[in-house]
């Protein structure tokens, strides 16, 4: 694996452990973040975003390096699903992205045997860097998705910011945990890759592994199930940019094949199990991001913005 995509791979891995924190974990964490990131940090500036811009829906820059105009809500409460963790105003998506949610959410119970969807962070009301957790969301194209089926009443906003998702991997990261995998696990993670808008589905090794084992002949969907670290509590769904967006810039398709060969398996070497820390990365700055997002957030008192010139 390329270094580069090694260290950001490592930064994201440590992203999906902390998608589980408490109300108060993720305060706390908000906290130390902001007392040591200058008041221009991209992640300080977009954070203290309480609502989103007026105007059309425009996905801006790429998934790890962007913002979103034109954002909207997922309602809290849906026939088919609940947003979880409400205190982190993170239920904001490009409309694309939310009416696919809504339509998913809808078909479930009968396509996969899963009763609705418990939607974890998808993205700030302007999109861009998080305070804390996520290296990408940041278009307004990328969803965390609960391995927990939607229980069958609607839980109190206190449960949503305390209650954890079910863990599906084995302590020893070498497989799924037969305890708590089920095969509406698989129904569900198949039916969500077979939404033409999906292009990847980011889930713990060992899920990829038991999908492998578990798929019949017609595995054409399983190239988009690729292989990150942690994701064993949620799925990340991301979504190819929508048309009619012409700032955003996806990323290329998965490799060919069903990626359940040599590629999967050095998810389960020394190497990837046990990785050694990153080092820490410098927060991005507005001069890191496309120039149309400097005009999405205000400048901290008595400081004016920095915007570096149109490359492309």
């Amino acid at each position: 694996m390329p270094l580069i995509l090694f260290f950001v791979v490592l930064a994201l891995a440590v992203c999906g452990a902390r998608a589980q924190d408490t109300a108060m974990q993720e305060a706390a964490r908000r906290a130390e973040v902001l007392a040591h990131s200058p008041p221009d940090a991209a992640k300080v500036l977009f954070g203290r975003e309480g609502a989103p811009t007026v105007g059309p829906a425009q996905a801006i820059g790429a998934y790890e390096r962007g913002c979103l105009s034109g954002a909207v809500a997922l309602p809290a409460d849906g026939p088919n699903w609940q947003v979880m963790r409400p205190s982190r105003n993170r239920a904001w998506g490009h409309p694309v992205l939310i009416a696919m949610l809504e339509r998913l959410a809808a078909k479930l119970p009968a396509q996969a045997g899963w009763p609705g969807l418990l939607v974890g962070d998808i993205a700030q009301p302007r999109g861009g860097p998080m305070l804390t957790g996520h290296g990408s969301h940041q278009m307004g194209l990328d969803a965390d998705l609960w391995l927990t089926p939607m229980p069958g009443r609607r839980l109190a906003p206190a449960e949503r910011d305390e209650m954890s998702a079910t863990d599906v991997v084995r302590a020893d990261g070498m497989d799924i945990d037969a305890a708590t995998w089920t095969p509406q696990h698989r129904r569900l993670l198949e039916t969500v890759a077979r939404e033409p808008a999906v292009t990847r589905i980011f889930v713990n090794a060992a899920i990829k592994r038991a999908l492998c084992r578990e798929t019949g002949p017609d595995r054409a969907w399983l190239a988009k199930i690729r292989p990150w670290w942690g994701h064993n509590y949620h799925f990340h769904i991301r979504l190819s940019c929508p048309g009619g967006d012409p700032e955003c810039h996806g990323q290329a398709p998965p490799p060919p094949g069903d990626g359940c060969g040599r590629e999967l398996d050095w998810w389960f070497t020394e190497e990837a199990l046990h990785p050694p820390p990153s080092p820490p990365r410098k927060p991005l700055r507005l001069t890191d991001l496309p120039p149309a997002c400097a005009a999405l957030v205000t400048a901290p008192a008595g400081q004016a913005l920095q915007v570096r010139g149109r490359g492309r």
